[in-house]
């Protein structure tokens, strides 16, 4: 049994992919728990587009290599 946990209610789920599906639909922090393991966050989001979030705001940051 998979659980989500979102504003101190918990929802059930047989399959971790339908957790996902309806935490993607909600796009709110919620926690996934199942086997003994919590994932946490909002899930769904958005992507970088032409160098800015989904929001608007620029995405700046860059990987720094050191050789």
């Amino acid at each position: 049994m998979i659980t989500i946990e979102h504003h101190s209610k918990t929802h059930e789920f047989k399959t971790l992919d339908e957790a996902m599906d309806w935490a993607k639909q909600l796009g709110e922090f919620v926690t996934i728990k199942f086997n003994g393991l919590e994932i946490a966050g909002k899930f769904g989001v958005d992507g970088i587009t032409s160098g800015k979030f989904s929001n608007g705001e620029p995405y700046t940051w860059k990987k720094r290599r050191r050789y």
